[in-house]
């Protein structure tokens, strides 16, 4: 058992506040060492936002700040390690939205005006990057020792004007420019990390420097950033325990609905699941299965991305492509699903070695629930608070056995597909299915397979099982006659529940689903 720490430290982001102040700290030191041992001069993480990035930047600072009381007790505090101090220059671009072209000076002004003083620099300019080596190269001199850089979120005013693309660029040459200091002052550098979310491919601010360590999907840095696991098990325990009482469920229950909700983030080709720490921390503090991350921020450009290309989104959400296409995002024609594995909405689910692609998948429940709601506007335009209204009656349809019901109230939410979508196809109305489905949250199987073809969805409960073939433009009843011919029942009429074998047809004139053809299998069926 780890020693006792009380309290857990939701949005705390400084280490040294975090160990004064006795809260939980699951221990990434070894990372540090990691890092040291590899002698890298350039380092690079890209993570999703909340992800603990900023939390290991401040431990790396009081790490060179050679603050050694802190670490006691942490795997740090065994390393060999001189602990002298380093000038530490840590650069947070994080606080400001940047939605004006001013506001990146701002932020640099009021860093370099601490360090200038500090390290006392005669400023000779105003130019920024002039500014950075000139601070560089003193504090250097002035210790005696190379400067150590951290910068939090290097890419936070680019992907804050992904959709302003004049503002992008204006960002993009400035940091590009500040950035330049790297290389050209790499004589007075002992350590630079840099954070961020997004790994741009082209159009990219480290143009001039070559020799950067990317460690973004590094088996032997999977697990910088989040909880595993067995870290979950080894300093949450009593936080299992207290929730696990308050819902009145065993251990091992509340175990599994904390890795359905916030477990499966994967982020190299091998390694653990991970579980997001912003949510699981909420999560334990509340005792309450929120969507707290998707509370800190909305993927709007994500559903923008999505609608422009008209994506099939059941299958962007369980797609398999080359690593390659994660490494990097091309602004000028974003990768949807770059995209959406970059910002935390996909995550590697598995990695095939002979082929050198990976299989993506959305990480966990909240992660589902939040984009999907986010999307829903976009693909069905249903009034302002029937949405959770037509998904609740919904689920109390299915769980009590109803399929009159559910096919009603399926048919409320597909009417709002608007009338301005291309409809030539059946996309749109498959995407506003697979929204619908995703949001219900109850066990769910699109084209399941068969001997003799693909069922379209298939929803089991406890007590009950719905076999359901879509069509579109055709008939309810040519639908049902397709479950009969093709035998789809078959794997099921062994099962002691009900099952419910429904043919529906929607048609894009009326844009209504028409009366259900509904029938409950029986042995001679």
């Amino acid at each position: 058992m780890r020693e006792k720490m009380s309290g857990y430290p939701i949005g705390q982001q400084d280490f040294k506040a975090l160990r004064e102040y006795n809260l939980i700290y699951v221990d990434k030191t070894r990372f540090i060492g990691r890092l040291i041992e590899g002698k890298f001069q350039y380092c690079f993480l890209a993570r999703p936002r909340r992800f603990g990035k900023s939390l290991f930047l401040s431990t790396l600072k009081y790490f060179f700040l050679g603050q050694r009381e802190l670490f006691q007790g942490l795997y740090a505090d065994r390393m060999e390690w001189d602990w002298i101090e380093y000038p530490v220059l840590h650069l947070d671009l994080n606080a400001e939205r940047y939605s004006e072209k001013d506001k990146l000076e701002e932020v640099l002004d009021y860093l370099f005006r601490k360090w200038e003083k500090k390290y006392e620099v005669e400023v000779i300019s105003d130019n920024y990057p002039q500014r950075f080596r000139s601070i560089i190269e003193t504090a250097h001199r002035k210790t005696g020792r190379q400067v150590v850089i951290l910068v939090d979120e290097y890419d936070k005013p680019l992907v804050g004007n992904l959709n302003n693309m004049t503002n992008f660029e204006f960002y993009r040459s400035r940091l590009a420019a500040l950035y330049s200091n790297f290389k050209s002052s790499s004589e007075h550098i002992r350590f630079v990390f840099l954070t961020g979310v997004s790994r741009f491919s082209k159009l990219s601010v480290f143009s001039d420097l070559n020799n950067i360590n990317d460690i973004t999907f590094d088996n032997d840095f999977a697990d910088i950033c989040g909880i595993t696991q067995s870290e979950m098990l080894d300093y949450f325990q009593d936080g299992i325990r207290a929730f696990a009482e308050d819902y009145e469920i065993s251990f091992d229950q509340m175990c599994s609905l904390l890795k359905r909700n916030y477990d499966g983030y994967r982020f190299a080709r091998k390694g653990s699941d991970i579980y997001n720490p912003w949510s699981l921390l909420n999560a334990f503090s509340k005792r309450e299965l929120g969507a707290f991350w998707s509370q800190t921020g909305l993927p709007t450009i994500i559903a923008e991305s999505l609608k422009n290309i008209d994506a099939d989104l059941q299958k962007v959400a369980h797609t398999r492509c080359p690593m390659q296409t994660l490494a990097g995002l091309d602004l000028l024609n974003p990768d949807p699903v770059a995209l959406m594995y970059q910002t935390g909405y996909l995550t590697i689910k598995k990695y095939d070695r002979s082929s050198d692609m990976v299989s993506l998948g959305i990480p966990n429940r909240e992660v589902e629930q939040s984009l999907f709601e986010v999307l829903l506007p976009y693909y069905v335009k249903v009034r302002r608070g029937l949405v959770g209204s037509v998904v609740n009656d919904l689920i109390l349809d299915i769980l009590e056995g109803n399929p009159g019901g559910f096919m009603s109230n399926m048919d409320i939410f597909l009417a709002g597909i608007p009338y301005d979508m291309k409809m030539e196809n059946e996309n749109n109305f498959h995407n506003a299915m697979f929204i619908l489905l995703s949001l219900i949250g109850i066990r769910t199987e699109t084209e399941v397979h068969t001997s003799d073809g693909r069922i379209d969805l298939v929803i089991k409960t406890d007590r009950f099982i719905y076999i359901i073939e879509l069509k579109y433009d055709h008939s309810g009843d040519k639908a049902l006659q397709q479950i009969l011919d093709k035998n789809y029942a078959h794997t099921y009429l062994r099962d002691p529940r009900r099952v419910f074998l429904i043919g529906a047809n929607f048609s894009s004139q009326t844009r209504h689903l028409d009366k259900p053809v509904i029938r409950e299998l029986s042995a001679d069926s």
